[in-house]
């Protein structure tokens, strides 16, 4: 497999110094690619770095996770109209474990030479002095140097300006990969376009402080069709932790997929050949309704997050919303997944002591609840057959439920007509 071949024929391609796909072609080659712990979760925005590290060592390379545990102290300036807040050494430590935890799931980190490695930056900068520093590094970059760096140009020409902390960013950066080129035979840095500037800088110091040779690679920055930002969604970012984004959520962030974004994002996402994605592109184009495409990139990619049993809870879910799956399943879910399932749908609380006695179905949707707007709407679409209670029909508005029609001893599912939920959490 040759591992530059495999980015362009993705699309995943954007710069390449020159040397560096002859020096991939020659044998094993170690190239880190850095992750940003500003959080203890890495979210899908990270999920094209991965796979370009997955990529990397399956073509036979060795992979380096920095995980940025000094420079997240910093924050890079790079594509921001604002200096982020810096983060306390606790933080950093909890955030780092969480996301070598998550890049454990997609690299080998025990297949011998060609092994995946964890390093965390601030194990070499926790002893490094400022006065070491400016005068061991500094000095060999010029300022003229970085303020050329179009991150460096945009701030400074910008209304927030930019912190000396923020300037010497691309010098902290760039030293990482002096240090991996000096103790681990790391000869390339790879990263979104965006690190461009702060990647040429290490091979720069690299060059002036060593006269060595190291190499650059940056693979495009994921954008969606329709000009909107990728890994968002009105609800926030699509973490890969399941505890701040379901399987479910996160299945159906893909299924969601537009077309024209699926046919790119299953390059990107999976590691489908090119056979096979030519091939769910002619059965996309025979019939776009059935949506092939985002069917096998949101299963491809649940499974490999996630694993079978989750993507086999995320199509059930799936299925009970629409109709086919029995009220049952829910007590199958734990309470959180519950909620995640119907995550934007209209809820209500009750208190649990209105079960005790028991609840007329018309004052638990009109009168405790506003999944009508008034008992006369609740008892009329009830009496035409249009209301059920956990999938079963309301027979009478005087219907009675107890504290054992309860989900889980917490939920009811209400649905007015086949697809209106509300979700009623009893506490």
């Amino acid at each position: 497999m040759n591992f530059v071949e495999e980015l362009r024929w993705r699309g995943m391609l954007h710069d390449i110094m020159p040397g560096t796909e002859e020096l991939l072609n020659k044998g094993m080659v170690a190239g880190y690619i850095g992750f940003d712990p500003t959080a203890d979760s890495l979210h899908v925005g990270s999920l094209a770095q991965i796979m370009t590290m997955i990529h990397f060592q399956r073509a036979g390379h060795k992979p380096f996770a920095l995980v940025g545990g000094a420079t997240g102290m910093v924050g890079d300036p790079s594509g921001k109209s604002a200096e982020r807040n810096l983060l306390s050494e606790d933080v950093l430590q909890l955030n780092l474990a969480g996301i070598q935890k998550q890049l454990e799931k997609f690299l080998d980190f025990n297949s011998g030479a060609n092994s995946a490695e964890m390093v965390n930056n601030y194990d070499w900068f926790k002893e490094f002095s400022f006065l070491n520093f400016i005068r061991d590094v500094g000095k060999h970059i010029t300022v003229n140097y970085m303020m050329a760096k179009d991150s460096v140009k945009n701030r400074i020409n910008g209304d927030t300006g930019m912190s000396f902390t923020e300037f010497t960013y691309q010098l902290v950066q760039g030293y990482d990969f002096y240090y991996l080129w000096k103790n681990k035979n790391c000869v390339l840095q790879m990263g979104g376009s965006d690190q461009w500037g702060n990647i040429v800088t290490g091979t720069e110091l690299i060059r002036r402080k060593d006269a060595g040779e190291a190499y650059a690679l940056t693979t495009q920055l994921i954008k969606k069709s329709d000009g909107t930002k990728f890994g968002k969604t009105e609800g926030g970012n699509i973490w890969l932790d399941p505890a701040k984004t379901s399987p479910y959520k996160f299945y159906q962030f893909w299924l969601n997929t537009s077309d024209a974004d699926a046919k790119t994002y299953i390059r990107i996402f999976t590691l489908f050949d090119e056979e096979t994605i030519k091939g769910l592109e002619v059965e996309q184009d025979a019939a776009p309704h059935l949506r092939t495409l985002q069917k096998a990139l949101a299963k491809d990619i649940t499974i490999r997050v996630h694993g079978e049993a989750e993507y086999e809870k995320a199509i059930k879910s799936s299925d009970f919303l629409f109709g086919n799956t029995g009220i049952e399943f829910l007590s199958e879910l734990s309470n959180d997944e519950v909620i995640g399932i119907f995550e934007g749908v209209p809820n209500f609380t009750i208190a649990a002591s209105e079960f005790e006695v028991g609840i007329n179905a018309t004052e638990l949707l009109a009168g405790k609840t506003a999944v009508f707007a008034s008992k006369g709407e609740a008892k009329k679409m009830i009496q035409g057959g249009g209301v059920a209670i956990n999938k079963q029909k309301i027979v009478t508005a005087e219907d009675i439920y107890h504290a054992d029609s309860l989900i889980n001893g917490k939920f009811l599912v209400a649905q007015k007509g086949k697809k209106n939920y509300f979700l009623i959490i009893v506490e």
